[in-house]
């Protein structure tokens, strides 16, 4: 990275300011911009110079963090790294902040944090220059009867996987997402009516967060939405998000399919991981599966989905204009594994699509 990620910390925390500000410093790539106790303060030092990325703490005096984020991204959008306790109550915050528009978040504990910030440092880093990539942006949800590119061009002659049904009235929908992931999946799955085909989704993220997110997107969606437990069954007007800290497969019962959750070591970094269920989707369901692979960092996904693609599931790459960070679907499309890309505003389109599909 050759320049210089400019970057204000929003906190009330005078330890929290001055432990990451020596953390970030010792980047050669990062440069502590200015930091401030509150919203108001931090306005004012925006009016100078503005960061290119911002740390921002949610409880705070004079103005919340939440109320500062959905300010800055109806003003000026910018990368917004939310640092918040790790509660129950504060992941719900958190959750808010992602809805919001904020790119990423990094969690402290209520105790310990000066040790705990100093040992997340690698992590804290990360996420800041995962930030500056970043294209903040409010979504538009548009109706989702627009004309598009299909995937269904489907290769419905190729030989199905062992273990994979020829014929089934279930299908399936997988998805892979990281990063701008949890505002992404809000535009398309509140766009699905109460009657569509079953979706297994991983959402890069931790323990705790995804039951809240879940919970939250069941709230404002026609369809279920649930954070997946072992032996749910993937059926239609369900979607089920992999629990944070845990993987989660496709398995078959019978003409049924379910998921499997369990643990086991990180894949490409990521627990749960998106290659881990793309790739049970290619053995179990076949064509009878639909691969969408969306924003998101790094390359979780690409492999998986090519296999998906090989088995004869058609398979949707978010375009580049409308992801906040084109990483994992760029790479999905260097492997050959995407039939098509088009903008997140018609992925719904194209899930219903599917669905309908004789």
């Amino acid at each position: 990275m050759t320049n210089v990620i400019k970057v204000m910390i929003v906190d009330d925390s005078a330890v929290v300011r001055q432990v990451l500000t020596a953390l970030l410093s010792k980047d050669p790539h990062i440069q502590v911009l200015s930091s401030a106790a509150d919203p108001i303060l931090a306005q004012e030092k925006m009016a100078v110079e503005w960061p290119d990325v911002l740390i921002l703490d949610v409880e705070m005096p004079r103005m919340d963090g939440i109320t500062f984020l959905k300010k800055i991204m109806s003003e000026r959008p910018t990368p917004v790294v939310i640092c918040s306790t790790l509660t129950e109550k504060g992941a719900e915050t958190t959750m808010q902040a992602l809805a919001a528009g904020a790119v990423s978040y990094v969690t402290k504990p209520k105790l310990g944090l000066k040790d705990f910030l100093s040992e997340s440092a690698v992590e804290l880093i990360r996420s800041v220059k995962q930030a500056a990539l970043s294209k903040p942006k409010r979504f538009a949800r548009e109706s989702i009867t627009a004309p598009q590119a299909s995937a269904n061009t489907a290769r419905n002659d190729k030989p199905l996987p062992p273990g994979a049904l020829a014929q089934t009235t279930d299908k399936v929908i997988a998805i892979g997402t990281s990063t701008g992931g949890t505002q992404a999946l809000e535009v398309i799955l509140t766009a699905l009516p109460r009657v569509s085909a079953g979706i297994v989704v991983v959402q890069h993220m931790p323990e705790k967060f995804t039951a809240l997110f879940a919970n939250r997107l069941n709230t404002l969606c026609a369809i279920e939405v649930r954070e997946a437990r072992h032996g749910d069954r993937v059926m239609p007007g369900r979607a089920l998000i992999a629990p944070g800290g845990l993987h989660m497969r496709l398995t078959r019962s019978g003409a049924y399919y379910q998921v499997e959750v369990l643990d086991g070591p990180p894949v490409n970094r990521h627990k749960p991981s998106v290659d881990v269920l793309f790739k049970s989707v290619a053995q179990v369901a076949g064509r009878n599966a639909l691969g969408i692979i969306m924003t998101g960092m790094g390359d979780d996904g690409a492999r998986g989905l090519r296999d998906m693609h090989d088995a004869g599931a058609p398979t949707v790459g978010q375009d580049e204009a409308s992801c906040v960070v084109y990483g994992m679907p760029r790479e999905a499309v260097k492997l050959g594994a995407v039939d098509v890309e088009m903008p997140l505003d018609r992925i719904a389109a194209e899930m219903v699509r599917f669905y309908q599909r004789g």
